[in-house]
């Protein structure tokens, strides 16, 4: 379908054709028609099937219809990095009309208060906004919600995951009850389809499935102890230095630590990335890592959606996730623009039955293999496998050299 069959405004299908955009995407073509129709909208999409696009552009096309001089659209964002991308997004797609757009997040200076405090009071169109400093403008009576007509919610699922609920309740309490609103999320969780009943009126539901990983993308697991992954990671990126782009994703904050600490023992030029950073480092921390000044990006979860890096070399699963789905995001980060890349996940007796799930979704079976020998015995391959009492320093016997790639379930 292409993008004037939509009916938008020939300024806007202008911006689109200088921009490259010609074929809608299934997000898209599900998404736009309800959208210019006025519905609610619950829709499960993930990072990179056009979901921006899918919300923004016909809201869009009702300002250049119909601009009020106010803000008139709100859209709510996990974080400040994802506020600045589709506020890009936005611009690029309002360059030749006269929407205005403004993006509001945490961890700046005192000027960029003021800068966004200046354009609120002169009157702004869109506002992307995370929770916190929302909150913060409407409290400082530096926002109003009165004349908000158009509500949009982005990545739901990890606002929620982070604990922005009961702030995302308490904006919405403030808006006017007479909006279009428009729920975007990745997954579907019990207490996503909760707010979603609190906050849609008789909503058009939408789901794209889930895409399975490029097929650029070599997948390889280890299976491993605790105790064995830092050495084993540190093995790993020795033997690739051809690799100039890396990240490495663990489950917790203190795990990240820990790598950071190991890698640069070993003189690997590594940075950590987690919510313990305020936002400003955490936007140095990425520059440093998209222009290649950084080699190693050990991160949490907190960029797992939502940041398009290009030519990422090797993802590593320092930890296995426990949802399926985020593995998937997370190896999406490499492979990107008909790139090769390599997905590495380190499985340990704890994790089997997580990544088997894993393996379950993306209808593939992943390859397995042993850790080093100097490194001592791999776990046995056990999906039904319960907590282990080995934590990888015992060494008696000989490794079990098997490779369970071939092996039936």
């Amino acid at each position: 379908m292409k993008f004037e069959e939509f009916g938008f405004s020939d300024v806007l299908l202008e911006a689109l054709d200088y921009m490259g955009f010609q074929k809608a995407t299934p997000i898209q073509e599900q998404a736009i028609p309800q959208i210019n129709d006025g519905h609610d909208m619950l829709a499960s999409a993930q990072t990179g099937t056009g979901k921006t696009a899918a919300f923004i552009l016909p809201i869009l096309n009702k300002l250049v219809n119909h601009n009020e001089g106010n803000t008139q659209v709100l859209v709510i964002v996990p974080t400040r990095e994802l506020a600045l991308q589709i506020d890009q997004q936005i611009q690029a797609f309002s360059y030749m009309t006269d929407v205005s757009s403004i993006p509001l997040y945490g961890g700046g200076d005192g000027q960029e208060w003021v800068t966004q405090q200046r354009a609120l009071k002169n009157g702004v169109n869109i506002v992307v906004a995370t929770p916190g400093k929302l909150i913060s403008f409407i409290k400082n009576k530096n926002f109003s919600t009165s004349t908000i007509k158009y509500l949009i919610l982005d990545e739901a699922d990890r606002m929620l995951d982070i604990g922005f609920y009961d702030d995302i309740v308490d904006i919405i309490k403030q808006l006017p009850e007479e909006r279009q609103t428009l729920l975007f999320s990745a997954t579907m969780p019990q207490n996503i389809i909760k707010l979603s009943r609190t906050i849609l009126k008789n909503p058009k539901e939408i789901k794209i499935a889930i895409s399975k990983p490029a097929e650029k993308i070599l997948q390889v697991s280890y299976l491993c102890y605790d105790a064995q992954k830092v050495k084993l990671l540190v093995s790993l990126i020795k033997d690739k230095p051809n690799y100039k782009s890396i990240i490495v994703f663990c489950s917790t904050k203190k795990s990240v630590s820990t790598i950071v600490s190991a890698l640069k023992k070993k003189n690997l030029n590594a940075e950590a990335i987690s919510s313990d950073l305020d936002q400003s480092e955490r936007e140095k921390v990425m520059l440093r890592f998209r222009a290649r000044e950084t080699r190693i990006l050990v991160a949490t979860d907190v960029i797992s959606r939502g940041i398009d890096i290009k030519d990422i070399n090797l993802v590593v699963n320092h930890d296995t996730p426990r949802d399926a789905e985020d593995y998937v995001h997370r190896i999406g980060r490499t492979a990107r623009a008909e790139q090769s890349g390599v997905a590495i996940t380190f499985v340990s007796p704890d994790d089997m039955k997580y990544f088997h799930g894993i393996e379950k979704l993306i209808e593939k079976e992943i390859i397995k293999l042993n850790v080093p020998e100097e490194l001592g015995a791999s776990p046995e391959w056990n999906v039904r496998h319960r907590k282990s009492r080995n934590n990888g320093n015992n060494r008696r016997g000989r490794p079990q050299r098997h490779n369970s790639r071939n092996k039936k379930r």
